[in-house]
């Protein structure tokens, strides 16, 4: 799996279709978690594909809510975005809003993480410290069984994820965690930097 595009074509491309920072904050976060993930499953010489994966995921969310993996591709292909990847970006909607399934460990985890980010992002945001850097599972098994905390995060997605790829929940949550870990820091001046 290789890249067509740069990093920072990238994230010019991300910053052209989103405004909001949180849309921008939480694709820095899912790239960063991908990024990860690629290094932990013996990915490390696909970390960059990864990466740029869970950067431009949402790339359609933002302007299109209704049309989500369904405009993406004419986005991405007007940017010079390959095929597999625009197939590996389109996954994570599988069964929700496209019919493109993941099939690759890497967009098996896409779809199980993306979702989660956000939910542990919130749960985050609750803790004095408002970070995940002292964060537990057993938090986050908290905020997934109340399910009127970050309610526009679906547990059934979390959970259909964590089955695809074979994992507890648990294992998911705590892989999660960690993946978020290594780049909230990064992600925080990173945010600073684009002036959000």
């Amino acid at each position: 799996m290789e890249s067509t595009i740069s990093r920072n074509e990238a994230l010019e491309l991300l910053m052209k279709y989103n405004k909001e920072s949180f849309h921008i904050q939480h694709g820095l976060t899912v790239e960063g978690t991908m990024r990860w993930y690629a290094k932990e499953m013996g990915y490390g010489e696909e970390e960059d594909y990864w990466a740029i994966v869970g950067l431009l995921h949402d790339i359609d969310f933002e302007l299109y809510p209704e049309e989500h993996c369904v405009k993406a591709p004419e986005l991405l292909r007007e940017a010079g975005v390959g095929e597999d990847m625009i197939t590996s970006i389109c996954s994570h909607g599988y069964g929700i809003c496209c019919d493109v399934e993941p099939k690759h460990d890497m967009e098996k985890i896409l779809f199980a993480a993306d979702e989660l980010t956000g939910l542990i992002g919130a749960a985050a945001l609750m803790r004095p410290s408002k970070s995940v850097m002292d964060m537990e599972v057993s938090s986050v098994k908290k905020k997934f069984k109340d399910k009127r905390f970050a309610a526009g995060c679906s547990r059934d997605v979390i959970r259909q994820g964590a089955e695809n790829l074979g994992w507890e929940l648990n294992d998911l949550f705590e892989k999660t965690i960690m993946a978020m870990r290594s780049c909230e820091e990064s992600i925080r001046q990173e945010m600073e930097n684009l002036g959000l």
